[in-house]
């Protein structure tokens, strides 16, 4: 006590009537802090509502001045198999333009900055997210604008003219980026789920362009954007609030194309094929200047792993933080932290690998688990062998020590993201749209603690048992042919193959 509270009546540095206590005792005299508490559980749980035509409303509470609001329709790239490829790319660029009560994106821009808000849409394989942060004060001025966007879009001649020519400059410029990331990610899918669902093009095809109009747009608009198939998710609103700006501009509006029936929603469940898709290209003057990148070839290896609706994507999103991996500028190894296999196994031993990285793409019914890597030409053979030779031993031992420090990098980083309120909203709208529901984050903490190691061996083993999926992008004269990857990666009877006697 005489420590604390005499601890010398020094003051404060910053000349305050308070003596100088230890940092671990109260300073006295000060009342007790009363913090906020949540009034009850459901403070903290997502609210879901289902309107009478169909449309589900989700809320997830969060104390703030803004909130995040938006519309999420099951519609994306999968399902354009009864259409021209390219129609959820034009939507995306079409979005927030003008509507039948917005003459113009800058009167929907002007309008948002009166609550201080922005917008932004996102296309992607299976989903459309129309979403606008902004004060929560002006929930009902942002709910009639989504309303207005999604279901009355103007889609006028200059606005789709405009749009191809957006279109086509993206496609030149993700053919000359340095980062061939997206562009190997198109190329895997389709390679593994070839001419089907997930496997169709993301990006609208240079012959397709032109091809698109407003008859095609409202064609596939009419089958898709059925309040059915659609969320309204908000986080930082009363669930009360939203149910309520929900009924009012969303319920028994008629859209721009009509209440008539499109054609039948493609409702096919994805089918892997595996097999190879290659592309010739000149790398070696991709990124010039003082610093260039050095010529490389990327290779991206991938097999089958599960929907995020089954019990093991957890496994297997455990799995794919325990192999990492980066870039190699960042390759310090143990003394920076990185304990990955894809960093301990590959990149600090073998110091001419550029990049190997491995990614996870989860859908309602399937999953693609995949390694990307970069190195020079000339070592493209020994590269796509220790690629194979990682993918065979995550069937090996999985030591108690990697897996605890995976499955903590797992949580810490879902944890992180969802200090995000934007993040949150996402989250929300892609679990109520698939599940009608939403695991709160404790919950998929759990899940993530029980993974054992025979857990990991399990869904690795039936993973390899798949045949692989292969996209090849750069100077490939040195590739190995498809049916040898396909051999090095097959197990039998659980033994790893032969590699070095496949490849050298």
């Amino acid at each position: 006590s005489r420590r604390c509270g005499l601890a010398a009546g020094r003051s404060y540095s910053g000349g305050g009537a308070y003596p100088s206590v230890s940092l671990t005792c109260p300073l006295p005299g000060v009342p007790k802090a009363v913090f906020a508490a949540a009034e009850s559980r459901e403070r903290f749980e997502t609210r879901v509502t289902v309107l009478e035509n169909g449309l589900r409303v989700a809320s997830q509470n969060k104390f703030g001045q803004f909130c995040t609001v938006g519309v999420l329709v099951n519609s994306g790239s999968r399902h354009e198999a009864k259409y021209l490829s390219g129609i959820s790319h034009f939507l995306e660029k079409l979005a927030f333009s003008s509507t039948a009560q917005f003459g113009s994106k800058d009167e929907i821009l002007l309008t948002l900055e009166k609550h201080g808000g922005i917008c932004d849409c996102q296309a992607s394989r299976d989903t459309i997210m129309y979403a606008v942060s902004a004060d929560a004060r002006g929930l009902d001025t942002v709910v009639n604008l989504l309303a207005d966007v999604t279901l009355q879009p103007r889609l006028s001649d200059e606005e789709i003219e405009m749009t191809r020519m957006a279109i086509r400059f993206e496609l030149e410029d993700l053919n000359m980026r340095p980062d061939p990331e997206p562009l190997l990610t198109e190329m895997i899918h389709a390679a593994a789920f070839r001419d089907n669902t997930v496997g169709l093009n993301r990006f609208c095809p240079v012959e397709n362009t032109d091809k698109i109009d407003r008859a095609v747009l409202h064609s596939y608009l009419s089958s898709y954007y059925t309040p059915d198939r659609m969320v309204l998710a908000g986080v930082g609103i009363e669930h009360e609030h939203l149910v309520e700006c929900a009924r009012k501009y969303l319920l028994g509006v008629e859209p721009v194309w009509g209440s008539g029936q499109g054609r039948a929603v493609d409702r096919s469940v994805a089918q892997y094929t595996g097999g190879i898709i290659k592309v010739e290209k000149d790398m070696s003057d991709v990124s010039l200047g003082p610093t260039p990148i050095p010529e490389l070839t990327h290779i991206m290896i991938g097999l089958e792993s599960c929907s995020f609706l089954e019990d093991d994507f957890i496994p297997f999103a455990v799995l794919n933080m325990m192999m990492g991996g980066g870039g190699s500028f960042s390759a310090g190894g143990p003394g920076k932290g990185m304990f990955t296999r894809l960093y301990l196994n590959v990149l600090n031993r073998h110091h001419w690998m550029y990049n190997a990285t491995s990614y996870h793409h989860s859908y309602e019914d399937t999953g693609l688990l995949c390694i990307h890597a970069s190195a020079d030409p000339k070592q493209v053979r020994e590269m796509v062998e220790i690629i194979t030779r990682e993918f065979i031993l995550m069937a090996g031992a999985v030591g108690e020590v990697e897996l605890e420090r995976a499955k903590t990098q797992l949580k810490s980083m879902l944890m992180m993201n969802l200090e995000s309120r934007p993040v949150i909203f996402e989250d929300v709208g892609r679990q109520v749209l698939a599940t009608n529901t939403r695991k709160l984050p404790h919950e998929l903490c759990d899940l993530i603690s029980q993974v054992k190691p025979s857990d990991i061996k399990r869904v690795v083993t039936k993973m390899l048992h798949k045949k692989p999926a292969v996209a090849a992008l750069g100077d490939l004269a040195d590739l190995p042919t498809y049916e040898h990857i396909q051999a090095a990666l097959s197990s039998k009877d659980g033994r790893l193959p032969r590699l070095y006697r496949l490849f050298r």
